[in-house]
């Protein structure tokens, strides 16, 4: 059994536990950090909309040997001196193409562009590819792309308080928040340019950071069932059995996305140069990342907040410290830990074994068996 598959057993039957839910003020600080750096970049740097979003003209352009100065002076000399375009290398399904997108050009000026460029790079008119692209058309998608957000959020919320409950959605919506403003800050701070692709892929992680959430919550929800019938564990320690019980499921699960999004950012975009794949990719790679992160470290801690705010969390809490004070028991920690079949036991911190404890787990100072007689031959005893 390898170590990772061992791990997670342990963390299963509450062999060892890590105190997630108990250090949640160190996770919200690291999550203040991400988010303060991200809407800072997004208020000063912006955002770097496509010609998709902003509208303009795009002129593509086959050609082996034309550099992206050669084109920047053609662009030039047709007259384009409103504001510095935007000339790039790309790989086309022919070979190596000059993409030259300007401001939103009429259609003497983009003929006259287009020569330009074709005479400059050495290249049949012919063969230069114009696109004019009216802001209209982005507005558009901008609004589809919001009204499908609403919807999606919408859905969100009703489908976790109907099989849930409506903590729940609060906390999963703090995680889906958490993801999309750490996403999007990340875009800013890179430069790279937002298209319809990378609002694709921002829609793609919420549903993944969804799924991941709701994992976790479903086994919140099984822990906690019949909780405040005892006294043996607080609603936080549950939570917090819940998210290292599914610790090892949701690592596992991110390295299997992580790593072809991985292979499609590096490979397609900076090896293939196919820009769609890298607008697309970088959505990908950071929202899972990001998502499995806000799934452990800030929906369920967020969920054990409100939770313990209600009157009879309150009291089982109250219950669960006057029951341990009685026995003495100083060794319980806000991780919690829980047998195989459900009942729960003692809280168990990583990398320590209460006193008395052995390693081994079932009733302790159980009488010996005593071997059966043996038969003597006359078949007495």
């Amino acid at each position: 059994m390898s170590k990772l598959s061992q791990l997670g057993n342990n963390l299963y039957r509450g062999d060892i536990s890590f105190n997630i839910v108990a250090n949640q003020r160190r996770w919200y600080a690291a999550s203040a950090v991400l988010l303060v750096i991200a809407l800072a970049s997004l208020g000063f740097r912006g955002l770097n909309f496509g010609v998709e979003f902003t509208g303009g003209s795009v002129f593509t352009v086959p050609s082996e040997t034309c550099t992206v100065e050669t084109a920047r002076t053609a662009v030039a000399d047709a007259g384009v001196t409103t504001e510095i375009p935007i000339i790039t290398e790309v790989n086309g399904a022919s070979g190596r193409d000059i993409r030259v997108q300007t401001v939103s050009l009429g259609n003497e000026r983009s003929a006259t562009v287009a020569e330009s460029l074709a005479t400059a790079c050495d290249t049949p008119l012919d063969d230069v590819s114009v696109t004019v692209i009216g802001p209209s058309w982005g507005q558009s998608i901008t609004k589809k792309a919001l009204t499908g957000l609403v919807v999606f959020l919408a859905l969100v919320v009703l489908y976790l308080s109907v099989a849930f409950e409506w903590r729940m959605a609060i906390a999963a919506l703090v995680a889906l928040a958490h993801d999309v403003i750490i996403t999007i800050g990340i875009y800013s701070l890179v430069g790279f340019e937002v298209t319809p692709a990378s609002v694709i892929g921002v829609l793609t992680i919420l549903g993944y950071s969804l799924y991941d959430t709701v994992v976790v919550f479903d086994k919140v929800k099984e822990n906690t069932r019949g909780l405040t019938a005892g006294s043996r564990m607080t609603y936080s320690e549950a939570a917090n059995l819940a998210v290292n019980q599914t610790l090892v499921r949701s690592i596992n699960t991110s390295i299997v996305g992580l790593l072809p999004v991985a292979a499609l950012l590096f490979v397609g975009a900076y090896v293939l140069g196919a820009g769609t794949l890298k607008d697309l990719a970088l959505a990908l790679f950071v929202g899972i990342a990001v998502g499995t992160y806000s799934s452990v470290f800030i929906a369920t801690p967020v969920l054990a907040d409100l939770k313990e705010r209600e009157p009879t969390m309150k009291a089982l809490h109250a219950r669960v410290t006057a029951r341990r004070a009685s026995r003495g028991d100083g060794s319980g920690s806000a991780a919690g830990s829980q047998d195989a079949d459900g009942s729960s036991g003692g809280a168990v911190s990583v990398g320590a074994t209460p006193k008395g404890t052995s390693a081994a787990r079932g009733p302790r100072n159980q009488p010996k068996r005593r071997a059966p007689a043996k038969r003597r031959s006359g078949g007495k005893k």
